[in-house]
């Protein structure tokens, strides 16, 4: 059994309506669905996280067709240099492109041998998965969204429990405004509870003299996690000082967060580490080191499908995965979106990543990218043709 072809589809997983982050407004993602398939005609599949990873896969394709797809370890020392010369270039993206392939390969494993991916990597430790739901001011869009004010987003996330049982919730808290940012926070856990979790996502927005105005009011509402408070690592070891709040972000130098003594926790994704394998060699680093790990949204369900079978695998990935899954309208896949049920979603039991791809969606979503073309998630609509600078306060 060879490789006979390997497929890179670049496609556009849109937002049901653009929401507000610190650096704009963002109303969708691109990926790139892969398809592996071997001359036997099994075909395993996967998503790589960029419309950009397409190209670079298809050049990995000229040197690993005809070759065993079962060799993984040979198939990457053809196509990906190795993790220290990928950090000292950040070529992040060769290593993003053959995590999508990797993926493809352990999806394809599995169908061969009749066990689901999380079973390959080492046993299923759990099948129910932890997600968050995800709220923010939105922006309207063909009668979606429009979450404008705080009343909004708090009726939002009830809206969630009634319907979802959902009770962990992250979003975005950047507002200049900072007593504003307080007051959504006080609004939501008046409305949802002490039980409820609480995280937020600050995407760098603060300096450090917001982040000490803003600590103690969100530590006093029990704010279960803060992501990416500050622009950089050094405000936030001070911030550290004065606040017991955790803190995470996505940068995966675990070296650098064992010496400042933050973040928290790192979240990331399993294709940009470069496929499973390095991904759980990592989060056992982060074991290691007392540091939390749970993956990022954005994807169509063939990412999610991966986080379920990599978290399922490895049990320090404890802590609830984000998830905009309730905010993404259209799939690649058959059994898709996923939806978060009392904050888990289940471990499909099918062989290999346990779902399928549905050709009619990939092809509608590849032409959403062609006819929007790629969102900019930089867009800033107070301020059109400007871009933010962070902090913004």
């Amino acid at each position: 059994m060879k490789i006979k072809a390997i497929r890179a589809t670049p496609v556009l997983i849109p937002l049901e309506a653009p929401y507000l982050w610190s650096y704009g407004a963002l109303d969708g993602f691109t990926k790139t669905i892969v398809e592996v398939e071997t001359s036997d005609g099994v075909i395993g599949i996967a998503e790589a996280p960029s419309h950009g990873s397409a190209a670079i896969i298809l050049r990995m394709a000229e040197a690993l067709v005809g070759h065993d797809p079962l060799d993984m370890a040979g198939l990457e020392r053809r196509v990906l240099p190795s993790m220290p010369a990928n950090h000292s270039v950040t070529d992040y993206a060769t290593r993003a492109a053959w995590g999508g392939i990797e993926i493809a390969l352990w999806d394809l494993r599995g169908k061969l041998w009749g066990q689901p991916v999380a079973n390959l990597l080492g046993g299923i430790q759990s099948s129910e998965i932890p997600f968050t739901d995800y709220f923010s001011y939105r922006l309207p869009q063909n009668g979606k969204g429009g979450e404008a004010s705080v009343q909004a987003v708090v009726d939002y996330c009830l809206s969630l429990r009634e319907a979802h049982g959902t009770t962990w919730f992250e979003g975005k808290v950047s507002d200049p405004d900072l007593n504003a940012n307080i007051r959504l926070i006080q609004a939501l856990r008046a409305a949802l509870g002490e039980d409820a979790m609480l995280r937020i996502d600050s995407n760098q927005a603060f300096s450090l003299p917001s982040c000490l105005h803003l600590a103690p009011a969100f530590e006093e509402l029990n704010i279960r996690n803060w992501e990416d408070p500050t622009p950089d690592w050094t405000a936030m070891k001070r911030l550290r000082a004065r606040t017991t709040i955790p803190f995470s972000g996505h940068n995966t130098d675990i070296g650098k967060a064992m010496a400042y003594g933050v973040p928290d926790a790192i979240v990331s994704d399993v294709a940009g580490f470069g496929g499973f394998s390095a991904m759980l060699r990592f989060v056992s680093g982060c074991q290691a080191a007392g540091i939390d790990f749970w993956c990022y949204s954005g994807g169509s369900g063939l990412e999610t499908a991966a986080y379920l079978h990599a978290c399922a695998a490895h049990p320090h990935i404890r802590e609830p995965n984000q998830s905009l899954l309730r905010q993404q309208p259209h799939d690649v896949i058959v059994e898709g979106p996923f939806s978060p049920k009392h904050n888990h979603i289940t471990l499909p039991t099918g062989p290999g990543l346990g779902v399928t791809l549905d050709g009619d969606r990939v092809a509608y979503c590849a032409r959403l990218l062609v006819e929007n073309g790629v969102p900019n998630k930089y867009h800033d609509p107070d301020a059109p043709g400007q871009m933010r600078r962070m902090p913004l306060i």
